[in-house]
């Protein structure tokens, strides 16, 4: 076993159907159902024209600047995944650009995630192909290795193994592991109904006394409640 370059199997990932059913549920309302710990950092946004992302995740790990690893996830990524790239947020060289993303969307690769930087950001800007980058940069990639296909990841401390369940929309990326997503799927669209409920109160004149509010900080010893 070489460490640091080799190419793994992916022994289990999540199934299309239950990607779908997260895409109409806002990823806000699956962090808070994750108790609000796990995030992909604030530096990972998404760039493309609008439009929420949900499949499996195809894990690659690359040397900062060098993309020859994620050509071969070109190659083995299947229809449905999300291509989740460990650049190490280093924003120096893109690391894909319109030909590979372009690439990605015809083999029906659902979104691409990319720890470092993009180029080609006028094509990613107008397209809904989702992509979520650190930054953008013109100037390109190394094809030298080394790099890592199908092994756990970590994006700004969210821990993602392959074949997990990656969701983003405009607030950003979630990582939801593979065993966990029907019990938290169950949790986040029952929130997402009471918080959607809760607008249309709130729309209709129907406001929330927020009661608890008051209640908390009497009870923190605050002054002047």
């Amino acid at each position: 076993m070489s460490i640091g370059f080799r190419i793994l199997p992916r022994h289990r990932k999540v199934t299309a159907e239950t990607a779908k059913r997260f895409l109409d549920v806002p990823v806000a309302c699956v962090s808070d159902a994750m108790n609000r710990l796990s995030a992909g950092g604030p530096a990972l946004r998404p760039l493309h024209a609008g439009g929420a992302m949900a499949g499996a995740a195809f894990t690659v790990r690359t040397r900062p600047g060098d993309n020859l690893m994620i050509h071969k996830a070109l190659k083995m990524a299947e229809p449905g995944d999300v291509i989740v790239v460990d650049a190490g947020g280093d924003l120096s060289n893109a690391l894909v650009g319109e030909m590979m993303l372009s690439h990605a969307r015809a083999i029906g690769v659902v979104g691409v995630v990319i720890n470092g930087a993009v180029r080609d950001y006028g094509w990613i800007r107008t397209n809904t192909f989702p992509v979520f980058a650190a930054g953008v940069t013109h100037r390109g990639p190394y094809k030298d290795g080394p790099g890592e296909i199908n092994v756990p990841i970590s994006l700004g401390g969210m821990v993602i193994e392959p074949g997990d369940l990656i969701i983003g929309d405009d607030d950003g990326l979630l990582c939801v592991p593979y065993d966990q997503t029907e019990a938290l799927y169950e949790v986040a669209a029952k929130k997402h109904a009471t918080e959607s409920k809760t607008v249309a109160n709130t729309l209709a004149g129907k406001l929330d006394p927020k009661l608890w509010v008051d209640e908390t900080l009497q009870r923190l010893g605050c002054e002047g409640t």
